[in-house]
C-alpha cells in the first residue's frame, strides 16, 4: 500500500495558473512560487460579491484512532467538483510543530490530498515566517523601549507578549532573558509559545485587508505599566513595521487537490489554544469566486466549529449552509472504552458507549447553532455492517443521515454520495444561530459555551483570573467574544474524560485580551500554549535523499 507522500509525490500537476483560471482568477492576479503554488493579488476581487454556500466539515473529539477532518474536507470539495460543481477548498496552513512531533504532515491523505505536500507542510510561501518574525519584532522593541529608558513605564512584571518559534519546544516555555549585564538588556522572566498560537497569527486569519491588519496590529495589547494601564503596540510605534513583514503573507496561496479542484490554503492558529481556522480572506475570496466552498475548523466540534461560528462567522459575517461531522467507527469505540490496540475488532457494547460523544456533537451542531448537518464515517476496512448500522441508527433518532465516506482510497469517486447529501442540506432553509450574544457579560459567555455546547455544570474562575476579569471590564474589553483554550481531547478541561462527560465544571486559570485578533483567550485545565515534543518524534522518520526526493511525511 502506497503512503500519502507516495501517492502525492506520484500525482501529475496542473499549472497553478490553469487551477486558477478555472474559477476565474487570471494570471495577472497572480504571484507564482514555482509551477504549482501561487498567491492571490485581490485587487480586483476586492467589490464582488459573495456568491457560494459554505460548507464546515467538523468531527468528533480526537482520538488516537484518528478521524480524517481534512481528508474529508478535501475528498468532499473534489466529489462536489467531479458532480459539476465550482467548487474550492479551504485549508489552513500546517505548523512545522505538530509536522515534526505527531502528525507528520497535514494536508489530506490517501488520494484525497493537496499538493505540492512536501512544500504545504514545509515551509510553503513563507507566512508562518512572516508572522514569527514580526512577533519577534515587536518583543524587540519592548525591551528596546525599557532598555532606552521606558518613557511608557511598562511594568517589566507586566509584559504579556511572548516571542515564538514554529516548534514545539517545551525548554523555551519559561526562559530568562537579559542577562550578561546592562548593555545586554533588562533582565526578567520571559517565555516563548509556538508561532501558531501568536496573536499575530489570529490577526492575520481575521483581517480583511492590509489596512484593517494594521489597525488590528496595533490595537494589540502587548503589556501593563505598574498602574495597569495597557500598553499596545501602537503606543510602541510597531504596527506599521509588522503590517509591511505581513506584506505578502496577508494574501491567500493557491495550490491544487490531487484531482485539481483549487484549494486556497492561508493561515494557521491553532483551535486549542487559537481559533483554528483559515483565513477570512481565503474564505471570502473563494465564496466570490465559488458556487461551493468547503472549509474545516479544527480539532472536534466543540473547538474547532464553536469558534469558526461564534468568531470567525461574527467577525466576517459569513454563515454556513451545511455541517459535515467526521466520525470513525474506531474513535467510537476508543470513547467507549477499548484500547487502539483492540479496534480492529467488532465491539458493539463499546461503540454504543462511545456513541454519546458523536450525539452532542450532532445535537449542538442543530441546537446550538442551528444548522443542518450530516454525520460522514470515514471507511476503514475493519467496520462492520452491524457497527455501521448502529451509528446510523442512533444519528437516524435525531434526525440526521449518515453517510459512508470513501474518499481516502477513492478520492472524490469515494465522496460522492456525501456530495449529494451536502447538496440536499444546502438546499435547506437553516436557523443560524451564535452560541452567546457578544454583549452579554464574559462570565455569561464562558457559561454559555460550557454549559450549552461541553455541557458542563458550570465555570469556575480561578482568583488570578478573577482578578483579571475585573481588569477587562474596567478597561472596556469586555463585549469581545470568547475564545477557549481547552484541551482537544475531551468535552471537559480533562483530557482523560472520554465520550460525553457529565457531572463537571470548567476551571479558567487565565484570561487574556487579544484586542487585535478581537477575542478573549481563556485558558482552562492545564492547556499549553507551547507544546512539547512525543517520546518518538515524527521528525526522526523524515528523511531526504541525494536527488531532493524527501520521505516520512504521513
Amino acid at each position: 500500500m502506497k503512503t500519502d507522500i507516495e501517492i502525492a509525490q506520484g500525482s501529475v500537476m496542473q499549472p497553478i495558473e490553469q487551477i486558477a483560471e478555472s474559477i476565474g482568477i487570471s494570471e495577472d492576479m497572480l504571484e507564482l512560487y514555482g509551477h504549482t503554488k501561487a498567491k492571490i493579488d485581490l485587487t480586483k476581487l476586492r467589490d464582488r460579491e459573495r456568491k457560494g454556500k459554505l460548507i464546515l466539515v467538523t468531527a468528533i473529539t480526537p482520538t488516537p484512532a484518528g478521524e480524517g477532518k481534512t481528508t474529508t474536507s478535501v475528498g468532499l470539495a473534489d466529489a462536489l467538483h467531479r458532480l459539476g460543481k465550482k467548487t474550492a477548498v479551504c485549508l489552513r496552513e500546517p505548523s512545522l510543530g505538530p509536522v515534526f512531533g505527531v502528525k507528520g504532515g497535514a494536508a489530506g491523505g490517501g488520494y484525497a490530498q493537496v499538493v505540492p505536500m512536501e512544500d504545504i507542510n514545509l515551509h510553503f510561501t513563507g507566512d508562518f515566517h512572516a508572522v514569527g518574525v514580526a512577533n519577534n519584532l515587536m518583543a524587540a522593541m519592548i525591551d528596546n523601549h525599557i532598555q532606552q529608558g521606558n518613557a511608557l513605564g511598562i511594568d517589566v512584571r507586566k509584559i504579556t507578549w511572548k516571542r515564538v518559534v514554529d516548534m514545539n519546544d517545551r525548554q523555551l516555555r519559561n526562559i530568562t532573558c537579559g542577562l550578561g549585564g546592562k548593555p545586554n538588556g533588562v533582565p526578567r522572566e520571559d517565555g516563548f509559545d509556538i508561532t501558531v498560537a501568536s496573536e499575530i497569527m489570529a490577526v492575520l486569519c481575521l483581517a480583511t485587508d492590509i489596512m484593517d491588519l494594521k489597525e488590528r496590529l496595533g490595537r494589540m495589547v502587548v503589556a501593563y505599566t505598574r498602574e495597569d494601564r495597557p500598553i499596545t503596540a501602537s503606543d510602541l510605534h510597531a504596527d506599521g513595521a509588522m503590517a509591511a513583514l505581513l506584506k505578502d503573507a496577508i494574501k491567500p496561496n493557491i495550490v491544487q487537490t490531487l484531482e485539481h479542484t483549487p484549494a486556497l490554503v492561508h493561515g494557521g492558529p491553532f483551535a486549542n489554544i487559537a481559533h483554528g481556522c483559515n483565513s477570512v480572506l481565503a474564505t471570502d475570496t473563494a465564496l466570490k469566486l465559488c458556487d461551493y466552498v468547503v472549509t474545516e475548523a479544527g480539532f472536534g466540534a466543540d473547538l474547532g466549529a464553536e469558534k469558526f461560528i461564534d468568531i470567525k462567522c461574527r467577525a466576517a459575517q459569513i454563515e454556513p449552509s451545511a455541517v459535515v461531522l467526521v466520525a470513525t467507527v474506531r474513535a467510537l469505540k476508543h470513547h467507549g472504552g477499548v484500547e487502539k490496540a483492540e479496534l480492529n475488532h467488532e465491539n458493539l457494547k463499546a461503540l454504543e458507549a462511545g456513541l454519546p460523544n458523536l450525539l452532542q456533537h450532532v445535537e449542538n451542531v442543530m441546537s446550538v447553532y442551528g444548522l443542518p448537518c450530516v454525520v460522514a464515517i470515514n471507511a476503514f476496512p475493519t467496520d462492520t455492517e452491524r457497527e455501521l448500522g448502529l451509528v446510523k441508527e442512533r444519528c437516524r433518532e435525531l434526525g440526521v443521515n449518515v453517510v459512508l465516506s470513501n474518499v481516502w482510497a477513492k478520492g472524490g469517486e469515494g465522496g460522492e454520495e456525501l456530495a449529494v447529501e451536502v447538496l440536499r442540506l444546502c438546499g435547506q432553509t437553516n436557523h443560524f444561530k451564535y452560541c452567546y450574544d457578544e454583549n452579554d457579560s464574559v462570565i455569561d459567555k464562558l457559561s454559555a459555551i460550557a454549559t450549552k455546547v461541553y455541557r458542563a455544570d458550570g465555570v469556575e474562575l480561578t482568583a488570578g483570573a478573577g482578578k483579571q476579569l475585573k481588569q477587562i471590564v474596567e478597561l472596556g474589553y469586555d463585549k469581545l467574544p470568547i475564545c477557549m483554550a481547552k484541551t482537544q481531547y475531551s468535552f471537559s478541561d480533562d483530557a482523560g474524560l472520554k465520550g460525553a462527560p457529565r457531572k463537571f465544571r470548567i476551571t479558567v486559570r487565565n484570561l487574556k485580551v487579544c484586542a487585535g485578533a478581537g477575542f478573549i483567550v481563556a485558558l482552562t485545565g492545564d492547556i499549553m500554549t507551547m507544546p512539547g515534543l512525543p517520546r518518538v518524534p515524527s521528525a526522526e522518520k523524515i528523511d531526504i535523499d541525494e536527488n531532493g526526493v524527501i520521505s516520512g511525511l504521513f
